[in-house]
């Protein structure tokens, strides 16, 4: 049988709580009793309920950091975590915040029950966030005229995008009366159809300044919007349920109004690369284009009809020349034809046989005489010489 030491199986339960998450940090409420202060400034004291009690320690770093007046019976909440201490073999709280009840440790819990209460019906999911529109011509701000977040937000979207149009919708930012009031300027801006994106903004402050943020009527109304929500409420580490039910969450008021957004310079340098790249790309193209257009051309002469009608063009001109020379040489012996006709038909002609010194008769009716019986006495005949034309008369 596999026995055990004390120190062993005190060790072995100390490890299964310092195992458990849920004991490793939590709040416990309950009434003060027993409180010790020792010398080497730890506190020793008993939380208890009617059904039980829970020792409890806080050791000196930690206690020097409360400030509340603590008494016997004081309902308070105690946080820090569970474990043994092993030399008495006792369970105890590890304490390292002493709240009273209303504070911080109880807002916490509250914060945490709305928390869980609205994320199991479905006011956090992720499907329902939509996206916050690129270039937005007009944002409604949820904030009040007098806070440092409102002026914070001017600054950054006149620096940023100083296109943009900006409507304040104006309420109390703290207090119990704000948050009906953050509920009606949301409800006023959901009721014009000009807003593209809305800022829900407040700076920094305590978890009671913020309180108002963690309001159920507050994340109803906004995860209710029909436009989108972007929440800028204090600084980084704040988180409150605005943050979960919106559909943006921004760490300030400043980071707000950037992600509701472009930037101009950004913008500027955009439209500067893509200039840069639409000239190269046009010139590239061109270039491709050039090139291609002088293959083409290059291919064209050997298809266009420009060769052939030059060949064809020195062929006629050629065969014009070879006209041109047959025509001359016809011509040139048609001309040796005509002068030799000419010539025989000169030598042959009356008026150069009648230069031989014959001469041409003819009677009154002009019929030309061959023979002396085709006239009678006294008939008047046409002698015809060669220069000159006489007339004469038949005598027996």
């Amino acid at each position: 049988m596999q026995t055990f030491s004390v120190r062993d199986i005190t060790r072995y339960i100390r490890g299964l709580f310092d195992a458990d998450s849920q004991l490793s940090a939590l709040w416990v409420r309950g009434e003060l009793s027993n409180l010790t202060k020792a010398r080497s400034g730890h506190w020793y004291f008993t939380i208890k309920d009617a059904e039980a009690q829970l020792r409890c320690v806080m050791f000196r770093n930690a206690a020097r950091t409360v400030r509340l007046d603590l008494r016997a019976g004081d309902e308070i909440l105690v946080h820090g975590r569970v474990s043994v201490y092993e030399a008495r073999g006792e369970y105890q709280l590890y304490a390292d915040t002493i709240e009273a009840v209303g504070g911080a440790g109880d807002l916490h819990r509250q914060f945490e029950a709305l928390k869980a209460k609205l994320e199991a019906e479905g006011l956090f999911d992720p499907a329902r966030k939509r996206a916050i529109p690129a270039f937005p011509r007009r944002l409604g701000i949820v904030s009040s005229p007098t806070a440092a977040a409102w002026h914070d937000i001017t600054n950054v979207l006149r620096r940023r995008f100083p296109l943009v149009e900006v409507v304040l919708s104006p309420t109390l930012v703290q207090g119990v009366e704000a948050p009906p009031q953050i509920a009606r300027a949301l409800e006023r801006l959901n009721r014009r159809d000009d807003i593209d994106a809305i800022i829900l903004a407040r700076g920094g402050g305590s978890l009671e300044d913020l309180w108002c943020f963690n309001d159920e009527r507050v994340a109803r109304a906004v995860a209710s919007s029909r436009i989108p929500v972007i929440s800028g409420v204090g600084h980084e580490i704040d988180f409150t349920i605005v943050d979960f039910a919106a559909d943006l969450r921004a760490p300030t008021p400043s980071a707000a109004a950037e992600l509701a957004t472009p930037n101009r310079d950004d913008l500027l340098l955009d439209l500067d690369r893509l200039r840069a790249g639409l000239t190269g790309s046009f010139g590239a193209a061109l270039t491709d284009r050039i090139r291609a257009l002088d293959r083409l051309r290059s291919t064209l002469v050997f298809v266009s009809p420009r060769r052939r009608i030059a060949l064809a063009q020195r062929d006629l001109a050629a065969g014009g020349l070879r006209l041109g020379r047959a025509t001359s040489l016809k011509l040139e012996r048609l001309r040796e034809r005509l002068a030799n006709r000419s010539k025989a038909l000169e030598t042959a002609s009356p008026q150069h046989i009648l230069g031989r010194g014959y001469a041409l008769v003819r009677n009154e009716r002009g019929q030309l005489i061959r023979e002396a019986a085709q006239v009678s006495e006294n008939e008047r005949l046409n002698v015809q010489l060669s220069k000159d034309r006489i007339m004469v008369r038949v005598e027996e």
